[in-house]
């Protein structure tokens, strides 16, 4: 359905005939209304409303803790048509605060497939919508930037959720991270199955300490893939605690959220600065990583969130093309950091290294593998310089 405005006097369910359990809306601060058809579980949400222009990839989008606060809309029409498999989840439960799509496939085929999409929605208290023109909200999105919303398949006045939007704290104003890091340090011993991967690799006797300020499941098994240690500890841990952990290398994880309201995480990876160890971040830790080192950061007009997303090596010259869930970026670098990686379409930047240092981010995801495999090759960046520093020692 075509979206409409608040001035034009529409009330949500005008007469009980017309309400009924398949109704819902979205409602943006500004006022615009998107309503078409409830799925999934049935309520009232807010949050920041976002663009995903991803073709496949809905379950590792739901079970991304980075998208912790914010109500997704999939650009790519029809969702839902493969199911829900579990070994695909990124987290053990989706973090999204809601879900827009264009037209939800109630049959889905999938010899993988466990779950409809709509159970696994309903299951897990995840609101849905669909039936609505998410061309036209992307473009709104687009135009207007990243805003906040209110989705509701409750009986409501479309002048109620649109306050309710508008009283929905910024994503700059919430402390995301700390509603989804662990909440004690474990082990972690999943390794990505060589199936999936392009070659296969022999773990090397290194142990990495991976902060978790909202870690990715697929992540984890690819540095397990590369060493033979993998510790995870949550977002608070001390640099103390962990250099008490014996580390070979430190690892910095992606998450929600402004990256400047994490001043825990950059006081603490500051102090491991100090102890010339290898440091590898990747989104919001490359943010963290960045801002530890001088730079600063910004919010994007609309973020970066999909699978084909073209980043260019600036070593190599090379393309690669990247997944990307980020509205927060680096820029005014100090000089002893180096620009590595920039993306094509806006020219921002995605990837950094300390000059003469073991330490490097970069802000896209080269453990997701988006068709491509194009930036695998940044594990065994680490790797090498886990080994470097070992021989130093």
């Amino acid at each position: 359905m075509l979206p409409t405005n608040l001035t034009e006097g529409l009330v949500f369910f005008l007469a009980s005939s017309r309400f009924g359990t398949s109704m819902a809306r979205l409602a943006l601060e500004d006022g615009n209304i998107f309503e078409g058809k409830a799925f999934g579980a049935r309520g009232t949400v807010c949050g920041e409303v976002v663009f995903n222009t991803s073709l496949t990839g809905y379950v590792e989008v739901l079970t991304d803790p980075s998208y912790a606060g914010q109500i997704v809309t999939m650009t790519y029409p029809h969702i839902g048509n493969y199911g829900v498999t579990f070994e695909d989840l990124e987290s053990h439960r989706p973090y999204v605060t809601g879900l827009v799509v264009r037209e939800y496939s109630e049959i889905y085929s999938n010899w993988r497939a466990q779950h409809s999409l709509n159970e696994f929605l309903k299951t897990n208290g995840i609101v849905g919508l669909c039936e609505v023109d998410t061309r036209a909200l992307t473009l709104h999105i687009r135009q207007a930037g990243a805003m906040r919303g209110c989705l509701t398949s409750e009986e409501m006045a479309a002048s109620q959720a649109v306050e309710l939007a508008r009283a929905c704290p910024s994503i700059s104003e919430q402390d995301l991270i700390s509603q989804v890091t662990c909440s004690e340090a474990h082990s972690w011993d999943d390794a990505t199955d060589p199936a999936w991967t392009d070659k296969e690799h022999s773990p090397e006797d290194f142990h990495v300490v991976a902060y978790d300020f909202g870690i990715k499941h697929n992540i984890l098994r690819s540095l397990r893939a590369h060493v033979q240690r993998v510790t995870v500890v949550p977002c608070q841990t001390s640099a103390e605690r962990v250099w008490k952990l014996k580390p070979d290398g430190i690892f910095l994880s992606n998450g929600p959220g402004d990256p400047e309201r994490a001043d825990f995480a950059i006081k603490n990876i500051r102090q491991l600065l100090e102890k010339d160890i290898p440091i590898f971040g990747i989104c919001l830790g490359h943010q963290l990583l960045g801002l530890a080192l001088g730079a600063r950061s910004y919010k994007l007009k609309f973020g970066h969130r999909g699978s084909n997303q073209p980043v260019k090596n600036l070593k190599t010259g090379k393309v690669e093309i990247t997944t990307h869930n980020h509205g927060f970026a680096l820029r005014d670098l100090p000089p002893e950091l180096e620009v590595t990686h920039v993306n094509l379409n806006d020219n921002t930047i995605e990837g950094m290294r300390l000059k003469d240092a073991k330490c490097f981010g970069v802000q896209y995801h080269p453990e997701a593998a988006p068709g491509p495999h194009d930036s695998t090759y940044l594990f065994d960046r680490f790797v090498e310089m886990m080994r470097a520093h070992s021989r130093e020692r």
